[in-house]
């Protein structure tokens, strides 16, 4: 091990004993940081434990800074290069990552969200050795921490997944995106920025085709509309990689070196359209290029008697089965006849807070009055608590990528694999099983 190496395990041991250690503001932050990261994870054991504390280390925040920098604050004596080399941990992100090598002191590996390659090594001779187990294509979950401009270290707990074959490495990119939104594109902001662009293309398609970034109508026939639209995208993706959109989707298909049902499978298992799919088969020249997800109504929306959408190029779009109804109550100063609505928006996490904002612009007076008596919280000030109550029922302020935001192109060869995998292990027939979904709009 070198020293630097050496010495990255010191200071990261240091630095997880000054956070541990820490009273007042700093140990609050911990708390506050811990009882959040929990909250929102479907596991709750010392492995995902170990991940939020290790997190908290460049993540959390008392006032403007982080714990390192306090760290470096209260260690006059640390050299300019433990500075520097503590400064770049801010760096640190969770990825998805593949074995590509085996190396004597780490191992080559291989963002999969982003395909760009580290080299990263265990800071430490034991779990160097535990880790000697680990074979070439095997899956880990982990989060790495810059060392120097060559190579990284592991940071916090590391999960084997084993060597994934691609349907259930699939399944394990889609639960990634679920479970870490903020690092889907960590290491990748070409790739963040392209997918925030694509949201800002979405909502003018969408102000162009429905003349409005607010509509209302009933459910089967917005489902009608929305079809309407996605093969208005559909004919535009088409039109942009230059395929002939009259051409059926066997002569697409064949042109992409597929056949008919594959074609159609790479599409579900990406939610996609399936002649936009084909856009992706003829347009590998360009890796940062985006495909954009399928939408598509659910049923119980489908089946409402009025649904509103509010569109944003930001936050996408929000489908609101009770909003006319909510604002009918609002409007007549039914603070009574409000309450359960109430409750549902502050309950369902498709009510944004872009959504609460819009309301307290159009019925400022009468919302306050309605969260008063639906909580019970006689002093509640709109303008003052807002923000807070909306935090306190898990709601972000800033909004997080929509489920619309296109999706980087290098993922399809993935997909095609998997399905590839599946068309060999099992006989192909009407009701076989589609393979597991990846990215899909929710």
């Amino acid at each position: 091990m070198d020293l630097i190496l050496e010495r990255s395990r010191e200071l990261k041991q240091a630095l997880i004993n000054y956070v541990y250690d820490a009273e007042g503001e700093l140990a609050s932050a911990l708390e506050t940081f811990s009882a959040e990261q929990l909250a929102r994870s479907q596991q709750q054991d010392t492995h995902q434990q170990n991940l939020v504390i290790d997190r908290f280390l460049t993540e959390g925040k008392v006032g403007s800074e982080s714990p390192i920098d306090l760290f470096i604050k209260d260690h006059s004596e640390l050299s300019e290069n433990d500075r520097q080399l503590l400064s770049s941990w801010q760096r640190s992100f969770i990825g998805l990552f593949s074995i590509k090598e085996s190396l004597s002191d780490g191992f080559e590996l291989m963002n999969w969200l982003t395909a760009k390659p580290y080299t990263v090594k265990p800071n430490d001779p034991e779990t160097l050795q535990e880790m000697q187990r680990f074979k070439l294509g095997e899956i880990l979950l982990t989060r790495i921490s810059p060392v120097t401009k060559d190579y990284w270290m592991f940071s916090g707990p590391c999960t084997p997944m084993g060597n994934l074959g691609k349907p259930k490495l699939a399944v394990a990119i889609g639960n990634f995106k679920q479970n870490y939104k903020d690092f889907l594109y960590a290491d990748a902001p070409e790739l963040l920025e392209e997918a925030w662009k694509s949201v800002e293309r979405y909502h003018q398609d969408f102000l162009n085709f429905f003349g409005s970034d607010e509509i209302t109508m009933p459910g089967y026939q917005l489902g009608k509309k929305i079809a309407e639209f996605q093969e208005v995208l559909t004919k535009k993706q088409l039109a942009a990689a230059g395929i002939d959109e009259s051409k059926s989707l066997a002569d697409i298909a064949k042109e992409a070196g597929v056949d008919e049902e594959e074609l159609e499978d790479i599409a579900e298992s990406m939610g996609a359209d399936a002649k936009a799919v084909s856009t992706m088969l003829k347009s590998q020249e360009a890796v940062t290029k985006m495909v954009t997800p399928k939408v598509e109504l659910p049923a119980e929306l489908k089946k409402a008697e009025s649904v509103t959408v509010m569109a944003h190029p930001r936050w996408g779009q929000m489908f609101l089965p009770q909003h006319t109804r909510l604002r009918e109550l609002l409007k007549a100063g039914d603070t009574q006849g409000s309450d359960r609505l109430i409750r549902r928006y502050l309950d369902d996490a498709s009510t944004n807070a872009y959504v609460w904002h819009h309301l307290t612009e159009e019925y400022p007076t009468q919302l306050e009055a309605a969260v008063r008596s639906s909580l019970e919280r006689p002093v509640f000030n709109l303008q003052a608590d807002l923000d807070a109550l909306l935090q306190e029922f898990g709601k972000a302020l800033q909004p997080d990528l929509p489920e619309i935001a296109s999706v980087p192109l290098h993922l399809h060869n993935l997909f095609q694999e998997a399905l590839a995998e599946v068309s060999k292990s099992k006989p192909k027939d009407k009701d076989k099983k589609k393979s597991s979904k990846g990215f899909q709009r929710g």
